[in-house]
């Protein structure tokens, strides 16, 4: 069950506040201004400003890389959201699996900079446990003195997607009851951006960012880069039941697979996005009938949404288009790589508990090889009872999670 929900976005921290932006297709992408983009061929993205880690004490936010300090705050938020004490916890019944694609890179920049500038003798000795991918989780448990299942996932762009199935998992094997779980992701920096800049996988639309993001249509030109964190508190449901929690959705199946193609392109057809779905249907008992609403991983490069598309329609067939709707909330928060699945079960869990259903935004002409109901430009309400949430990762991770309302 999911009992708390928490983020660190663009479009700002608070779950109402952000959820009432997506519902409006207000983007979160604005020009860069945390570094200087002269040199660049891209010049914005999802940028988190006027960060001031507010529920991170000042003295252990020193301490922490960017995405450590998202993913504290974000369960903090996610934490206090679903009522929870862990004072009156068994703590070794209760956990953090936190994924992260990348880690400490702005530590990373930090502590290279300082070895090549001072030497090595001035390197700091918190490098390491700040840029390390388990830092976010290990943090977490600290923050509560939680002893259960603590690890990271490290999957690309499915990290946080991994770690919402194996923390469900955890709780299905009797291995904890409480897991605070998501992903959390601060690569936008100026090694960050440059790398993906090689790659050629970013939009260049520097005449205007907030259009840059554009899922499916026919104009797009790659993702946008994005920092955020997206947490949610996973509870077992006698647990949650005993206490009187409130349950926005209860996580009903994982699926996972891998493309082993290429290390960054998927699979053209969608076959391995396609088993992970099927996967995770057969684990929740459902049937592809039964889903109302996909959210898709929907980055806005030319491969990966054709690849989507056709992974859908390959497990769905004639339900493909028969009443789902499919959006790509990557259109308003950007690409936040291994945070992406936690930000998105996130915006799943509110789809499931309101019935609205988030557009994707700057989708006017869509390409013709996509032909869903991607919810163009205007949220939408509808009877979400199932709901799925895609990510895919390079390396050829694909993973799909199945949510229900209870």
């Amino acid at each position: 069950m999911i009992t708390g929900l928490g983020w660190t976005t663009s479009l700002g921290h608070s779950v109402p506040e952000v959820w009432g932006k997506l519902l409006d297709g207000v983007s979160g992408i604005s020009p860069i201004t945390k570094f200087d983009t002269e040199r660049y061929s891209t010049k914005f993205g999802g940028q988190i400003t006027g960060w001031t880690a507010p529920n991170v004490e000042a003295r252990v936010a020193k301490r922490l890389d960017k995405f450590a300090q998202y993913a504290i705050n974000a369960s903090v938020d996610a934490v206090n959201d679903a009522g929870l004490d862990f004072s009156q916890e068994n703590p070794y019944r209760c956990g953090a699996i936190i994924g992260s694609g990348i880690g400490g890179m702005e530590e990373f920049e930090a502590g290279y900079a300082k070895l090549l500038q001072k030497g090595p003798e001035r390197v700091s000795p918190f490098m390491v446990p700040k840029l390390m991918c388990n830092a976010g989780c290990g943090n977490v448990s600290i923050h509560y003195g939680l002893k259960g299942p603590n690890f990271a996932t490290t999957t690309a762009c499915a990290s946080a997607a991994h770690a919402i199935g194996e923390a469900t998992e955890a709780i299905r094997n009797d291995a904890a009851d409480i897991v605070i779980s998501g992903g959390t992701e601060a690569a936008l920096t100026p090694l960050g951006l440059a790398c993906f800049i090689a790659l050629r996988a970013l939009s260049s639309r520097n005449d205007d960012p907030a259009a840059a993001s554009r899922p499916f249509d026919k104009d797009r030109d790659g993702f946008v880069l994005a920092e955020g964190c997206g947490i949610v508190v996973l509870e077992e449901y006698e647990h949650a039941k005993a206490r009187g929690a409130d349950i926005y959705c209860e996580v009903l199946g994982y699926g996972q697979s891998a493309d082993g193609t290429h290390i960054t392109a998927p699979d053209e057809e969608g076959r391995g996005a396609a088993y992970a779905m099927e996967y995770a249907l057969q684990d929740a008992g459902h049937t592809t009938a039964d889903v109302n609403y996909i959210n898709a991983h929907g980055t806005s490069t030319g491969l990966g949404d054709v690849a989507e598309t056709r992974a859908i329609k390959r497990l769905f067939k004639d339900d493909a288009h028969n009443g789902l709707a499919v959006s790509s909330t990557k259109s308003m928060t950007g690409h936040t790589l291994g945070a992406s699945g936690g930000i998105e079960a996130v915006i799943t869990a509110k789809t499931i508990q309101t019935g609205d259903i988030a557009p994707t935004i700057n989708l006017h002409e869509a390409d013709e090889e996509c032909d869903l109901d991607y919810v163009p430009n205007t949220a939408r309400h509808a009877d979400v009872k199932v709901a799925m949430s895609n990510s895919f990762g390079f390396g050829g991770h694909n993973v799909a999670l199945v949510m229900g309302r209870i």
